[in-house]
């Protein structure tokens, strides 16, 4: 848990986090987002399927109900999963119509009973990722109380997005960037409840920024570092979990990655799906736009087309 990929919608599909498993082993990876109910009455297969390779690996449930995310937690933990993850910190106007994600950070003792509904239904942890407020509600007073009463109902970790969240007049993507990170604040709750497992999250651009954050906080959660420069992460497991290195480099990953796309080609998946999560193997060597370009205009098997390096 000292360091893993964040939950982000249209990313971390299963295809992406098998892609991800190539590059490094002990990061903890996530799902996207699924609403509990979603995870009740939907397609199983395709929701909550992935490869044995993908473990360790969490899903972020969406949802606002105690006993439906229970309910969802439960059928989650039969499915192998190894930690439910609750949003409150998703701040779309669609979620928020639904009544979940950040604006819960307005309520919590109800993020507090859906914690300890899901403590009851399982035996893995139950982890609540969230902001450092919304909207007015931004001091870190209001953060401290939110943090206390959701870990009296016996929330395992906390990964906190060091940005507010503007509930209105921000679209997702600007609140990701807009509002100033507050680093400080998210180490200072790990200095006020030296007991609980915080876990720091927003900007993160290098595994150096990770090495610093570890200093003060218990993990790192890494966002679109891992959509955009994927290989970056490379050097995980030698330089956070001590392994020894293992020397793979972007060919041997595209190599093995052919036969899992053709599996799924043979099964009637579009190449495309897969191969949008490669497009930043390359990123900041030579050759890179020609890679981008290569994926973008080819559909089936486009390893003969590698860029020059």
């Amino acid at each position: 848990m000292r360091v893993s990929i964040a939950p982000m919608m249209d990313v971390t599909d299963r295809h992406f986090r098998y892609f991800m498993r190539l590059i490094t082993r002990r990061t903890l990876l996530y799902t996207p987002m699924i609403h509990a109910i979603a995870v009740i009455r939907g397609n199983r297969d395709d929701l909550l399927g992935y490869d044995p390779c993908e473990q360790p690996l969490a899903i972020q449930l969406g949802g606002g109900d105690p006993t439906t995310l229970a309910q969802a937690a439960h059928i989650a933990e039969d499915s192998g999963y190894g930690e439910v993850n609750l949003n409150v910190g998703c701040p779309s106007d669609r979620v928020q119509d639904g009544h979940f994600g950040a604006c819960l950070m307005a309520e919590p003792e109800r993020v507090a009973a859906a914690v300890a509904a899901m403590k009851s239904a399982v035996r893995i942890p139950v982890t609540v990722k969230h902001r450092v407020g919304i909207d007015d509600l931004d001091s870190y007073e209001h953060l401290s109380h939110f943090v206390a009463t959701v870990a009296a109902a016996g929330c395992d970790r906390f990964i906190v997005h060091a940005r507010k969240a503007w509930l209105k007049g921000l679209s997702p993507k600007e609140n990701r960037t807009i509002p100033p990170l507050r680093y400080d604040e998210v180490y200072r709750l790990k200095r006020d409840f030296p007991h609980l497992t915080i876990v720091i999250n927003g900007g993160v651009k290098s595994i150096e920024e990770v090495k610093h954050h570890l200093q003060h906080v218990d993990g790192v959660m890494i966002g679109r570092l891992a959509e955009e420069n994927p290989y970056a992460l490379a050097t995980v497991d030698s330089e956070i979990f001590g392994d020894t290195p293992i020397a793979r480099t972007r060919s041997d990953i595209v190599a093995d990655m052919q036969p899992y796309i053709d599996a799924w080609y043979e099964l009637g998946l579009a190449p495309r799906t897969i191969t949008r999560h490669l497009l930043g193997l390359y990123t900041g060597q030579p050759g890179a736009r020609n890679w981008r370009k290569t994926l973008s205009e080819k559909r089936s098997n486009f390893f003969g087309d590698l860029p020059t390096l």
